[in-house]
C-alpha cells in the first residue's frame, strides 16, 4: 500500500487541529487501498494546540507531531515538516482549514495518473474581496518579474511526489520561498482550481509583517529586475536631469535679468530624487538581507520534540 504523508503546520490553532483530524480522517476512510500519516507541526504555540495533539496522537497512531523550540515563522516550519514526511507524496494542507480536506481524494487521482506535482490553485475566495484582489496583483506582479514561470494564486496547497520531495532535501535552502522552488524543480504540474472558504473559527496569524517579509522573499529569491530597474532609472533620470539643466541653462543665458532662479524646483528635485534614492536603497537592502539570511545558514527549525515518529 502506498504511503500518503499529510503535513500541517499550525500556531494557536486549538479551535481548528482537531477538526482538521476529523477531516483528513474521514477522507482516507473513503481510500482504504492508501495508508497515510498525518504530520502536525507546532510551531511553540502559546495555547492547547500541542495537548490537543498529543492527545489524538496517543489514540491514532497515524498522527504524528513535531513540536518546535520556539516560533520560526510561517515560511520555515512548513517545509521542515514536508522534508520529514516518509510517504511516496506529500500534501501540504494548513491547519485553518481554507485548504479544503475534500480535495484530497481528487490530488491523489491526479498524482495517480503521472503527474508528480498535483497544485491547488485558489480561483475564488470568500476572503475580503480588497484583500483578494491584492493578492491577485502580488501574484501577477511575482509572476511577470520571475526568471521561472510561477503559478499564479498559488499557496502551497497541493501533492508532491517524493521524487520532488527528494529533490528539495538536495536544495538545502534554509529560508525558501516554496511557491518558488516547486516551480524551479520542474515537472509537469496538475493544476486543481478551488474556491478558499472563510476561516471558520480562530484568527489568522499572518500580518502584515509576515505578509510582507514572504512577498519580498518571492520577489528577491526569482527575480533580478528590481536592480536591472534600479540601474535603468538611475541613467534615465541622469540623463533627463543633464538635459533639464542644460536647457534652464540656455533660458538663463538668454533671459538673464527677467528669468529668477526659484526655490520650488530646486526643492522638488532634491525630494524627488532623495525618495528615489531611498526607495532603491530599500530594494537593494532587501537582496542584501535575502543574501544575508542565507550566508548564516542556520537550521529551518530546531525540535523540542516528537511524537509517534
Amino acid at each position: 500500500m502506498k504511503l500518503i504523508s499529510i503535513v500541517s503546520p499550525c500556531y494557536n490553532e486549538q479551535e481548528n487541529v482537531k477538526s482538521l483530524y476529523e477531516e483528513v480522517k474521514k477522507q482516507f476512510e473513503l481510500l482504504p487501498q492508501y495508508k497515510y500519516e498525518h504530520i502536525f507541526i507546532d510551531n511553540s504555540s502559546k495555547d492547547k494546540t500541542v495537548e490537543i495533539l498529543k492527545s489524538i496522537a496517543e489514540q491514532d497512531e497515524n498522527v504524528k507531531v513535531i513540536v518546535n523550540s520556539r516560533n520560526f515563522g510561517h515560511i520555515r516550519s512548513p517545509y521542515y515538516a514536508m522534508l520529514q514526511a516518509k510517504g511516496d507524496a506529500v500534501i501540504s494542507l494548513v491547519s485553518d482549514l481554507q485548504d479544503p480536506p475534500e480535495l484530497i481524494p481528487e490530488l491523489i487521482k491526479k498524482w495517480e495518473e503521472g503527474f508528480k506535482i498535483v497544485v491547488g490553485v485558489k480561483e475564488q475566495s470568500e476572503e475580503n474581496f480588497i484583500f483578494f484582489k491584492l493578492r491577485k496583483m502580488y501574484y501577477n506582479l511575482v509572476t511577470k518579474l520571475s526568471e521561472v514561470e510561477l503559478i499564479k494564486n498559488f499557496t502551497g496547497f497541493g501533492l508532491y511526489d517524493n521524487v520532488v520531495i527528494k529533490h528539495l532535501r538536495e536544495i538545502n535552502d534554509n529560508y525558501p520561498y516554496f511557491r518558488g522552488l516547486i516551480c524551479e524543480v520542474g515537472f509537469e504540474k496538475a493544476i486543481i482550481k478551488y474556491k478558499q472558504p472563510l476561516r471558520k473559527r480562530g484568527i489568522t496569524k499572518n500580518n502584515f509583517f509576515t505578509l510582507y517579509d514572504i512577498a519580498m522573499l518571492g520577489i528577491t529569491s526569482h527575480s533580478k529586475v528590481p536592480l536591472r530597474l534600479a540601474t535603468m532609472f538611475g541613467f534615465l533620470t541622469a540623463i533627463l536631469s543633464l538635459i533639464a539643466a542644460i536647457i534652464y541653462l540656455v533660458f538663463k543665458i538668454i533671459y538673464w535679468d527677467s528669468m529668477p532662479m526659484g526655490q520650488a524646483p530646486l526643492l522638488i528635485g532634491l525630494f524627488f530624487f532623495s525618495s528615489v534614492q531611498l526607495i532603491f536603497i530599500g530594494i537593494i537592502g532587501e537582496y542584501i538581507g535575502n543574501i544575508h539570511t542565507h550566508i548564516l545558514n542556520r537550521p529551518l527549525v530546531i525540535e523540542k520534540e516528537r511524537v509517534n515518529f
